[in-house]
């Protein structure tokens, strides 16, 4: 059986998917974003190795918790999906045993393995980084197309997907953003339950200089948390009237 590269777990996560959860951090990410709050998992280097049997062992012991909170096993990273043939093996067998599974990703990661893994996970939590070419490329050294690959590759997904978004004071706080996210997203809109912001915050700036390295956010001042949830409110409010507008369509 495959085996990934392991950055952390959390047991009890709640905030990671529907429910009382055990989140699996997986280790390396293609992005280099520069407010990342986990800078340590970007890499592969020195990383535990993690078996599925261990996965499968390690749910077993918390299955009365999920069924009792709608929870279940969430993979997030890092970038999961950059461990594709690991993910697809783990997701079946948590299915088979009736474990709910989400992954919390940006979009980025090994494409082939993409409709074998939405087989077997329920949930999915999509973060998108920014709608702009260029800016997405200084914000996370990569430009778009990754995203714009796996949000078409979602059209094929049966489950739920919950949208989310780090909002940084000038830089994503724009009504015009907001509305380049929703027409981002309406091929998978259907899909979409709930949209949430994450208000940016500087909780991991110590890690940076135990790393050694640079904190190019330093002087971007941590998001309005009830700025935050106005955007979230108004988006909501609007992915709504899309959805209604696209059922009256099709009626």
């Amino acid at each position: 059986m495959k085996k990934a590269k392991l950055h952390s777990i959390e047991t009890m996560g709640l905030v990671d998917g529907p429910g009382i959860r055990t989140v699996f951090f997986l280790q390396g990410c293609p992005l280099r974003c520069q407010y990342c709050h986990n800078p340590d998992s970007q890499n592969f280097m020195g990383a535990q190795e993690l078996s599925v049997e261990e996965v499968v062992e390690m749910a077993s012991r918390y299955k009365e918790y999920y069924q009792a909170t709608g929870g279940g096993v969430t993979f997030s990273g890092g970038e999961p999906l950059m461990q594709g043939a690991f993910l697809v093996e783990a997701l079946r067998a948590l299915k088979e045993r009736g474990v709910s599974t989400c992954i919390d990703t940006s979009g980025y990661g090994q494409p082939q393995y993409y409709e074998e893994i939405f087989k077997h996970t329920d949930h999915i939590l999509l973060d998108i980084k920014h709608t702009r070419e260029e800016a997405h490329q200084t914000l996370t050294g990569r430009g778009m197309e990754g995203i714009k690959h796996f949000i078409h590759a979602l059209q094929k997904f049966n489950g739920t997907i919950t949208l989310r978004h780090v909002m940084v004071p000038g830089l994503t706080d724009q009504e015009a953003i907001m509305d380049e996210i929703l027409t981002m997203v309406l091929p998978i809109q259907k899909n979409i339950d709930k949209i949430e912001i994450l208000p940016y915050h500087k909780a991991g700036v110590e890690k940076y200089t135990q790393l050694n390295m640079p904190y190019t956010f330093e002087s971007v001042p941590e998001m309005s948390h009830a700025l935050a949830e106005s955007f979230e409110r108004t988006m909501n409010e609007k992915l709504s009237a899309i959805k209604k507008s696209h059922l009256q369509q099709s009626a």
